[in-house]
């Protein structure tokens, strides 16, 4: 589904990105980890095409990511996600069915079922300029689902949320998986990764460490935080 080939991305001076190259399978749930400013967001910018890369290559679904038809199976969720203050949830959701081009009513359809998934019945109505930074989280979450992506990526989907919420965001992406998604995310809460990925790629200083199965990275009694920590310190 995803696809990185000798990617390096420089700005000036900087290599945000250094050479860096993996791939993550259909259907698989993948965390990629790293401290700030290790270049994560970078690769993500890339993968959206929001920026390119120096040199090497991305795909989605085989098709170049400089290409627009690849970001018809992406489903986006930025970390610091915003929704004007003077549309509810529910408007939010149809105008994002809008930019899509689908039929009001199954756009309709679409949003009632994405409010239930995303357990915000009861408050669709009201103004998003009420909304708690958690619940401006789900209708992101919501936003992301509209369209019934095959591939998802993630910019810390868990941000702002409350214990319950991450427990429930959590259930949801499984499910998600479940019905054949892919899931591509970048997450500090590495007990939440350890829990419910299948493989993770740790970088850092736009250098790859380390991509494998979590079963492989994790090994002899150690966490997935112990194992980062150790990696990263080098």
């Amino acid at each position: 589904m995803i696809a990185l080939k000798n990617v390096t991305k420089r700005y000036d001076s900087l290599t945000a990105v250094d050479d860096v190259s993996f791939s993550v399978k259909a259907g698989e749930y993948f965390a990629l980890l790293g401290p700030n400013g290790a270049g994560k967001t970078t690769i993500v910018k890339m993968l959206l095409d929001f920026t390119r890369p120096t040199s090497g290559s991305l795909s989605i679904a085989g098709i170049p990511s400089t290409q627009a038809a690849c970001r018809t199976a992406i489903g986006y969720l930025a970390e610091n996600h915003h929704i004007p203050a003077c549309l509810s949830g529910w408007h939010y959701l149809l105008r994002c069915a809008e930019l899509l081009d689908i039929n009001r009513s199954e756009a309709v359809d679409q949003c009632r079922r994405i409010v239930e998934l995303i357990g915000m019945q009861g408050r669709e109505h009201t103004k998003s300029g009420t909304y708690s930074k958690g619940m401006i989280q789900r209708f992101g979450l919501g936003a992301a689902l509209v369209g019934n992506p095959k591939l998802l990526i993630f910019d810390e989907p868990t941000s702002g949320l409350d214990p319950i919420g991450i427990r429930e965001t959590r259930q949801l992406l499984e499910s998600l998986k479940d019905q054949g998604m892919t899931i591509f995310l970048n997450s500090h809460l590495l007990s939440e990764v350890e829990k419910i990925c299948d493989t993770a790629a740790i970088i850092n200083r736009g250098k790859l460490l380390v991509k494998d199965a979590i079963s492989a990275i994790v090994k002899d009694g150690e966490m997935l935080e112990d194992v980062f920590v150790r990696l990263v310190k080098g």
